[in-house]
């Protein structure tokens, strides 16, 4: 089979990114960049406003490397020069101020020991909400369309997860049963080999993991790459191991709290890209989708208790 590039499509320039995608894009990529070049992500997320008016040299000093550093950071974020980046991070950290406005001033949107429950409402709400805004403008829209492509065409999708993105791949295997696509969700990584020997070409192996770098989800992709079938990765990060092993990449544009170990935010952006492609796939069929939903919802009506009168 000839296997599509796993290359994914050039990053946009910041002028053709919407503003605040600049920072998302930083946050993902941070994970694989290179010691020096982490260092300067990290100033840049600190406060993005105070470096768009700092000097190459000047970033480079704060960050403890060389404007060469800085420059190859520039080309790494999807920015083709130092200008730009500056104009990109003055952007967004105007819309940023704009977004978080009195949040910002009562110490940002990580959760503190000292927050009362309605400011912890407030945070989570809005970090969610910012989550799928980041990430809808980050999709590729392109890859998720051949994604669509992929999954409406298979003889079979193979969903790999463990840990909380177990759960998300459930949902898109319960989500492909109802609709009477044949889909299997496996969270333990031998169960997840074993299936792997029994794919081919016109297969489709989709993988979650959010760090792309969780052994139990990269190897069984790449041995479902070995067989030959199509290979989807759903992470954080796409210069991460799982994204630089499948055929086709969905990106979520998630910014991590204290709290990412419970994958609050994570998890609910996973799923908004789930839906994404979820429904594509319905679309292609949608008659005979749209009867499968409504038989399978009938199957289970009956258990519902009826409705309680009022008055």
């Amino acid at each position: 089979m000839v296997r599509q590039s796993s290359s994914r499509a050039p990053e946009p320039s910041a002028q053709d990114a919407p503003p605040a995608d600049i920072l998302t894009r930083v946050r993902a990529a941070r994970p694989s960049l290179a010691p020096s070049e982490r260092r300067v992500a990290d100033v840049v997320l600190a406060d993005p406003g105070q470096v768009a008016e700092l000097s190459i040299h000047a970033l480079g000093e704060r960050a403890s490397t060389s404007a060469a550093t800085v420059m190859r950071f520039c080309r790494t974020v999807g920015t083709g020069n130092y200008p730009q980046l500056r104009l990109a991070l003055a952007a967004a950290a105007a819309r940023e101020h704009a977004l978080g406005g009195e949040r910002a001033a009562q110490g940002g949107t990580d959760i503190s020991p000292t927050d009362s429950l309605d400011r912890i409402v407030s945070k989570i709400i809005y970090n969610e909400v910012r989550a799928l805004e980041d990430s809808g403008a980050g999709l590729d829209v392109d890859a998720l369309g051949r994604a669509v492509d992929a999954v409406a065409g298979a003889r079979r999708v193979d969903i790999f997860g463990v840990g909380a993105s177990a759960f998300v791949g459930q949902d898109l295997h319960q989500k492909l049963h109802r609709i009477g696509r044949m889909a299997f969700i496996w969270s333990d990584r031998h169960a997840a080999l074993t299936a792997t020997a029994l794919l081919g070409p016109g297969d489709v192996a989709l993988a979650v993991s959010h760090s792309g770098e969780t052994e139990d989800t990269t190897e069984p992709l790449q041995a479902a790459a070995e067989r030959g079938a199509t290979t989807i990765a759903l992470t954080n990060d796409p210069g991460s191991t799982l994204a630089t092993s499948a055929d086709l990449v969905l990106t979520t544009c998630v910014r991590e709290t204290p709290f990412r170990s419970g994958a609050t935010v994570s998890r609910i952006a996973q799923l908004a890209v789930v839906d994404c492609l979820f429904v594509g796939v319905a679309q292609r069929s949608y008659d005979a989708a749209t009867t499968a939903l409504e038989a399978t919802y009938g199957a289970v009506r009956r258990r519902r208790r009826p409705a309680r009168r009022t008055g």
